[in-house]
């Protein structure tokens, strides 16, 4: 099967406009260059998303790790923590896989008190476990306080 010949070139410049070696016309050729490095001669604004202009506030972290019997994290269990003056858990949060935890607090002299809750928690092997004591971080500044909680049978 034979196609018929077009009539059209296909050459992409017309014969007037001056050309470079790839055979595109010097005024494409210079809107294209100047496109491409249009992204990088443009700064940047200083003043973008209201979220880049909030300066984040100091915090302290509290960590801790829930440990079972035989000194076994436990996943799942629930940690709450309070300010020292408080009666009501201000943060819940629950022990990841490797039973541990996380929680950012405001930086400043503080006390808090944490403790874990097995309201609806139950062990994998059946076990019944009972809470140990609430254990009492005291925070001075913007800084990590590093904590266990241990459960018992």
């Amino acid at each position: 099967m034979t196609f018929p010949r077009s009539r059209f070139s296909f050459r992409v410049a017309p014969k007037f406009l001056p050309t470079c070696g790839h055979r595109l016309p010097l005024p494409l050729l210079a809107l294209l260059v100047l496109g491409l490095n249009l992204g990088r001669a443009v700064p940047a604004r200083s003043g973008g998303l209201a979220s880049e202009n909030k300066q984040e506030k100091p915090y302290a972290l509290i960590f801790g790790t829930v440990w079972g019997p035989g000194n076994r994290p436990l996943y799942g269990v629930r940690v709450k923590i309070r300010r020292g003056g408080e009666k009501k858990a201000r943060w819940e949060l629950s022990s990841d896989h490797n039973g541990e935890f996380a929680q950012r607090v405001p930086a400043g002299k503080m006390d808090y008190v944490v403790w874990a809750d097995l309201k609806g928690y139950k062990a994998r092997d059946g076990r019944k476990l009972q809470v140990g004591p609430e254990v009492t971080v005291h925070i001075e500044n913007d800084e990590r306080a590093d904590i266990g909680l241990h459960l018992t049978e």
